[in-house]
């Protein structure tokens, strides 16, 4: 395994990095709310940073997303390059490709993610989707959302079209988060009926079949790569934390002492340290093995439980550091923990991965490869 960032990864991190610091201050986060930053996700757009998650792969993206968790940047860059940009660039139509992925890349389609599967949304023979999902991560941005359906079919919904409607929530993280309801509302299936609407075959039960595997194979790569990707984020943010924690007990003194000599203090920073490089690692090696084209199910399940677990540690940790100063909801460290906090509710939460990935290794499933490499095997 070599995780070392290619020089285009490299040179976008480092322009994710300046930008995310110039602009994603204190004071305009607190001025955004619990809102989107526009300006700064104009800034990015216009950067090309979207545009290059293309070129630079997953693991480019996991390198940018751990910027933005440095500084909890307050804009969709994981939810509309995982659910928009990836996932059409990767299962989508020709067609829906040539639509779609240009305003993607420039940022002016947003995307967001109704995922996991959870059976709420159901689908009828003419493509109509009715149900509703509790919450959706940056809906209210999104012009499109990516929405599974109890069959695992991926279908794209335009927010404003007929039959949506979105109801604003606020979760633990400001993530312009919205409920999701459709009822009777056009869906376009992602990827179509390719074969049939190309030509290349009849609509017969054994094509139906091989249909609704792909289907799934579809639903089940968009999932990993999210989790791989919502890792990333997490090992910025808890980077970001522990950054924050180290300046203060380097400065804070007690009795005359900074606090980072106090050897409890030294050994929580340590901890926290080694677990936000286990996230880094295992989020590193799932997307390297997802770009390479080897199977990366179980790392990105096991990318996820990291995420999970050890990020509710750092950012506790984080905030225990400060001591008194955690307790003020003002203070930027707070909004690590809430972040924090957040991200481990979004990858399902660590009992829940674990059990997954506990069904994954006992069974005889062949983990996920790169759509790339199957096709060019057969």
């Amino acid at each position: 395994m070599d995780f070392t960032p290619t020089e285009e990864q490299t040179a976008a991190q480092g322009l994710a990095a300046r930008i995310f610091r110039d602009l994603s201050t204190h004071e305009r986060l607190v001025a955004a709310g619990t809102g989107t930053d526009t300006e700064l996700w104009k800034e990015l757009c216009a950067a090309g940073l979207t545009a290059a998650v293309e070129e630079v792969g997953l693991l480019g993206l996991v390198l940018l997303l751990e910027e933005q968790g440095r500084v909890t940047a307050q804009v969709p860059f994981a939810s509309s390059c995982v659910y928009g940009l990836l996932a059409v660039a990767e299962h989508g139509t020709d067609e829906q490709r040539e639509r779609l992925l240009s305003a993607l890349r420039d940022g002016t389609e947003v995307a967001a993610g109704a995922f996991p599967a959870r059976g709420g949304i159901r689908a009828d023979g003419e493509g109509r989707l009715s149900g509703s999902v509790s919450y959706v991560p940056w809906l209210r941005d999104a012009s499109l959302v990516l929405v599974a359906d109890a069959e695992r079919r991926l279908w794209i919904v335009r927010t404003d079209g007929p039959g949506v409607a979105t109801e604003p929530v606020e979760t633990t993280a400001p993530w312009s988060a919205a409920r999701l309801v459709l009822d009777g509302a056009p869906g376009e299936r992602l990827g179509g009926a390719k074969a049939h609407e190309e030509g290349r075959a009849e609509a017969t039960p054994a094509y139906e079949d091989v249909r609704a595997r792909e289907d799934v194979r579809a639903y089940e790569e968009v999932l990993a790569v999210s989790r791989i990707a919502f890792a990333g984020l997490q090992a910025g943010v808890c980077a970001g934390s522990l950054a924050l924690a180290v300046a203060h007990t380097n400065t804070r003194e007690q009795f005359g002492r900074p606090l980072s000599t106090k050897q409890a203090v030294l050994m929580r920073a340590a901890d926290a340290h080694m677990d936000t490089e286990a996230i880094r690692v295992t989020a590193y090696e799932a997307a390297w093995r997802r770009d390479t084209g080897l199977p990366y199910r179980r790392q990105a399940l096991t990318a996820a439980w990291w995420a999970s677990e050890a990020g509710k540690r750092v950012v506790h940790a984080g905030q225990h550091l400060h001591g008194g100063t955690g307790a003020d909801l003002d203070h930027p460290v707070h909004r690590h923990f809430l972040w924090g906090r957040q991200l481990d509710a979004h990858l399902g939460c660590g009992s829940e991965v674990l059990q997954e990935l506990g069904e994954l290794l006992a069974s005889a499933e062949e983990p996920l490869r790169a759509a790339a490499t199957e096709e060019g095997a057969e």
